[in-house]
């Protein structure tokens, strides 16, 4: 839901970084609201009861192979992969599955859980739960992407692709540049910001990780000009490491998509339809990052993250690093409690978040922040007629023409909409954040995508 009563934008600029970098086609500049920037992660209590979905990456959901009654520890397997694209599931904690059954997600609706009763914190002893740092790479590209799949890792940006499938190109297909996604362009959004700056050495070693994996020489960590300190501090840790460099850019939405990213960083332009690879990149966010070298270092499977809470009535906006399964009412009350004229919950940031129903959602391996907005934030405008202005086409950072799409998507003419490319449409909200009739165009944009991803499945599966 983009967000229209913002405050607090920030200006910058280049200073010593010379000229900054940045993708050409469309793109706005919303308030930045980073009000949890100098915030440090906390690590947040264990919940009396973990929720823990089955369905935590984008792909095929993972089948359970514990039960009712069982004992696990943390780290233990929960569920494993459904298919090719899909994502193991552990423990985040330790103590008895109460049931597996349908519970809430961030969409609102009820799918397949894990439901464990917390009993203490037992962990695995094979994993390393020591702060030293581990910098040697002794296994060989195969073994760390088995491992990267055995840990369950997805992109921990938002997206959840599995991130051993990133790592396999399909034949024919040759990474030349890994890029690491230090953007964050999101506003009030955080945690990335602060796991740079909390554990910027542990981030290197797993994109040496990721740079070994996939047989490549050249790494670019891209970050916006919005964080300084981070630009800084993940400059100094890299200039004694070969191949890895940290590109400073210039603020602006949405950099943080990869084709925007890869446009910014290396002038590359990803053809429509097509992925990273096909112009020899592949991104990763810096979580994804941290989390590889947690994975291979620390035979540490994905069980916890760090997710900000903020917004601007919130008494103490935060990061916290949370158990997977947590629910998010956990969180609100550790920053100080749900404001009184608390509008909406929104998971993610203003522009790509969505609305969650209860505060039992969990979090999960895609949560990056809890947006608490203001009844007077959150409130939408009357939908008026186009005026014809074409704004929304001329922010769009995919070139694509959001008034038609929307309104064919409304119309139901689903053919129309795929022919005019509604599956390049990012979901980053810029289009709606600039309409002036206040016109719901993203709304409308992900009904039209999801019916015609429907379509496009049906049709390759006849």
């Amino acid at each position: 839901m983009p967000a229209r009563h913002l405050k607090r934008r920030t200006k910058h600029n280049s200073g010593k970084m010379g000229i900054l970098k940045t993708f050409a086609l469309g793109g706005i500049h919303p308030e930045e609201n980073k009000l949890s920037s100098d915030a440090p992660i906390e690590r947040l209590a264990l919940p009396g009861q973990a929720i823990v979905p089955l369905g935590q990456n984008l792909g095929v959901p993972s089948k359970p192979v514990v039960k009712r009654g069982d004992l696990v520890k943390v780290g233990q397997l929960l569920a494993e992969t459904g298919g090719f694209i899909s994502a193991n599931i552990h423990a985040p904690v330790s103590g008895k599955v109460a049931k597996i059954d349908n519970v809430i997600d961030g969409t609102g609706y009820k799918r397949p859980g894990v439901i464990i009763e917390v009993d203490g914190d037992e962990w695995l002893d094979e994993i390393d739960r020591s702060d030293e740092l581990n910098t040697e790479i002794s296994l060989d590209g195969k073994e760390i992407i088995d491992k990267i799949k055995t840990a369950g890792l997805v992109g921990m940006g938002g997206a959840t692709f599995p991130t051993y499938v990133k790592l396999m190109p399909p034949p024919g297909k040759k990474a030349e540049y890994l890029i690491i996604n230090g953007v964050e362009c999101e506003p009030y959004l955080t945690s990335d910001h602060r796991l740079m700056l909390e554990k910027g050495p542990e981030i290197l070693v797993g994109t040496r990780i990721l740079m070994k994996a996939l047989n490549v020489e050249k790494a670019v960590i891209g970050i916006e000009n919005n964080k300084p300190d981070a630009i800084n501090h993940m400059q100094e840790l890299a200039k004694s490491l070969d191949g890895i460099t940290v590109q400073p850019l210039k603020v602006q939405y949405p950099q943080g998509g990869e084709k925007q990213l890869i446009k910014a960083v290396l002038n590359r332009e990803v053809p429509s339809g097509k992925l990273p690879i096909e112009v020899g990149c592949v991104v990763q966010n810096v979580g994804t990052a941290f989390a590889v070298y947690e994975a291979v270092q620390k035979n540490k499977p994905l069980i916890e993250r760090v997710v900000t809470v903020t917004g601007m009535a919130v008494k103490k906006p935060s990061n916290f690093l949370a158990r997977i399964g947590t629910p998010i009412g956990q969180l609100i009350e550790a920053a100080e409690g749900l404001p009184e004229d608390t509008g909406k919950i929104i998971g993610g940031g203003p522009m790509m978040g969505k609305a969650l129903t209860s505060l039992e959602v969990p979090v999960v391996k895609g949560s990056s922040g809890i947006l608490l907005m203001k009844k007077e934030e959150a409130s939408r405008k009357p939908e008026g007629p186009c005026i014809r202005c074409a704004r929304c086409t001329s922010v769009c950072p995919m070139g694509l023409e959001p008034f038609l799409l929307s309104r064919v998507s409304k119309l139901g003419k689903f053919d129309m909409a795929e022919n005019e490319k509604i599956m390049d449409c990012i979901e980053c909200g810029s289009c709606q954040y600039t309409c002036p009739a206040s016109i719901p165009l993203l709304d409308y944009l992900r009904l039209g995508k999801n019916k015609v991803g429907a379509i496009m499945r049906s049709r390759g599966r006849n």
